[in-house]
């Protein structure tokens, strides 16, 4: 743990997909995509418990294969398609606080979907967090490969309008160079305190700290292409890590 302060990974996994059926256990590179997360968050320092939350048996065999708890089945109404993630978090911390006593300060989110995080960054964002004790949470960025001030929608009348018109008459004109910094919330790693959560019923809350990740890193699963994608990618982290696990 980071200074002592109780951090639970908490990494949701529902039975049910319609892009890819049964997608969090679809295997890249012989292993199933939620071992991903699981061992990411295992190997980091500053996670002291590791928990799926799932309402499918399959999945909740392999994850405490992959060495994670699942010490709770999330009711069948908080794994439907509309379901947010709130309502799953506040599920899980409502259950651990009732049956365990156990009230962890900080919950460091993984999304079995995005399965390739760098070693060491889960700790980075936890220290983060810590640092600033105004924050509500932190959630990883990336810069976009298109900016918005170059982006349009159409109006009512058929003529485009840029998207951003109301920050700059003309934003698409600006000079690459003269662009501001804009960044695209990426789904790899968040951290939410859990006074975020109970309190304002949130998973963000109003202050959120950027941790900045390489787009070229990030990938979220939600097509057949995007698990060829995954698979080319985790290749060469693989080779470039010199086989490191946590990839």
């Amino acid at each position: 743990m980071s200074a002592g302060v109780r951090t639970c990974a908490l990494i949701p996994a529902r039975g049910g997909s319609k892009g890819i059926p049964r997608k969090n256990l679809i295997p890249l590179l012989g292993r199933p995509m939620l071992a991903y997360s699981i061992e990411h968050a295992l190997e980091a320092r500053s996670v002291e418990r590791v928990i799926v939350s799932t309402e499918d048996p399959e999945i909740a065999e392999v994850a405490t294969r992959f060495g994670a708890e699942v010490p709770f089945v999330r009711p069948p109404q908080l794994s439907e398609d509309h379901v947010l993630d709130l309502p799953v978090f506040q599920h899980a911390l409502a259950w651990l606080d009732e049956n365990e006593a156990y009230r962890p300060e900080l919950i460091v989110h993984l999304r079995p979907t995005a399965p390739i995080r760098i070693p060491g960054q889960i700790d980075e964002a936890v220290k983060k967090l810590l640092a600033d004790e105004r924050a509500d949470s932190i959630r990883s960025v990336s810069q976009p490969s298109q900016h918005p001030y170059r982006m349009f929608h159409v109006g009512p009348d058929g003529y485009l309008e840029p998207l951003l018109g109301h920050m700059n008459p003309e934003p698409f004109t600006l000079r690459r160079q003269d662009l501001p910094p804009v960044f695209w919330y990426n789904c790899v790693i968040d951290v939410t305190r859990r006074r975020t959560v109970i309190a304002k019923r949130s998973m963000t809350g109003d202050r959120i700290l950027p941790f900045a990740i390489d787009s070229r890193y990030v990938v979220d699963i939600d097509s057949p292409e995007d698990v060829a994608v995954a698979e080319a990618r985790l290749r060469f982290l693989g080779a470039r890590e010199g086989g490191a696990s946590g990839l």
